[in-house]
């Protein structure tokens, strides 16, 4: 039994957590996979499993060995893609990123970065949520702001500039605030995915920063959710520019506070860290890196 496949076997039972959907997705049966797990569990003389008719679960030595075989998988395909015709990105790919970003920042600019690899495959995993890399098999994501999983090493790939900005229903009976502080007499809608929380930050026009704790009665974990609560007239966010786009010129919005700045937060790429960064992570990277210099939503 050819120990390679045994392996990628094992690799998509874990992230799918099902022998059968792995049996559907290989076109065999499920005894073939079970057979597989079991070759490498005897092989290896530990337990990589655990089943039940619920769930499976890795053991200690199977979440060992999986940050191995991830790494092996990875080598195998960047070997195969450097010799003679295979020079170019194979296997999958598996990018994470918030519903907004990709909507906006990454999938209108796919067709490039698949046009110059088009034998990779591309899963695009878009979530509002912070997912688990191990548990959900994700080879790299797009996060925005500090991360603090040391884990994890980023890259910065861009900027996101943001502005302060409410609706013009909203103001219609409010007075517009002149600085920062005037933020606490105002209903502030909290974007929840950031780590600093209500604690919005502003550049000074002389240079520097100020901090102001904002209040209001709505906190919303997706950019899609913030917008559409602005011009609901909820009450005043910070909002990146590239999720209201064309918006900003419109009639209905009125942005605020344009002496003071909210403070840019870096965009970066993130992956687990190891001791091979495999080419299709270092490819997303470089390309996206490349793409967003020229894309003024997103640039430095």
């Amino acid at each position: 039994m050819d120990r390679l496949d045994c392996i990628r076997s094992f690799v998509r039972v874990v992230e799918t957590g099902s022998f059968s959907a792995v049996a559907r997705e290989l076109d065999t049966t499920q005894p073939v996979i079970s057979k597989q797990i079991a070759a490498l569990e005897e092989y290896l003389d530990a337990q990589l499993l655990t089943r039940s008719t619920r769930k499976l679960q890795l053991t200690q030595e199977g979440e060992r060995f999986l940050e191995h075989c991830q790494v092996l998988l990875d080598a195998a395909s960047e070997a195969i893609a450097s010799v003679g015709k295979r020079q170019n990105l194979v296997g999958k790919l598996r990018v994470n990123c918030s519903v907004a970003f990709g909507q906006y920042q990454i999938i209108p600019y796919l067709k490039g970065f698949l046009s110059r690899y088009p034998d990779l495959q591309l899963d695009l995993s878009m979530s509002d949520r912070f997912v688990d890399f191990l548990e959900e098999g994700i080879d790299l994501a797009i996060r925005i702001g500090e991360v603090r999983d040391q884990n994890l090493i980023v890259h910065r790939i861009g900027f996101t500039r943001r502005i302060t900005v409410g609706s013009v229903d909203y103001f219609r009976d409010r007075e517009i605030p002149k600085i920062p502080a005037d933020l606490v007499n105002h209903n502030c809608i909290v974007y929840s995915n950031l780590t600093t929380g209500n604690n919005w930050h502003f550049q000074l026009p002389t240079g520097g920063t100020t901090q102001v704790s904002v209040k209001g009665n709505l906190q919303v974990d997706s950019s899609n959710g913030i917008r559409e609560a602005i011009l609901s007239g909820l009450g005043i966010a910070v909002c990146p520019v590239w999720v209201l786009g064309e918006l900003i010129h419109s009639k209905s919005l009125e942005v605020v506070l344009e002496d003071y700045q909210p403070i840019s937060l870096p965009i970066y790429a993130v992956y687990r860290r190891g001791r091979f960064i495999p080419a299709k992570v270092r490819c997303f990277i470089e390309y996206f890196t490349n793409e967003f210099k020229l894309n003024p939503w997103v640039s430095d």
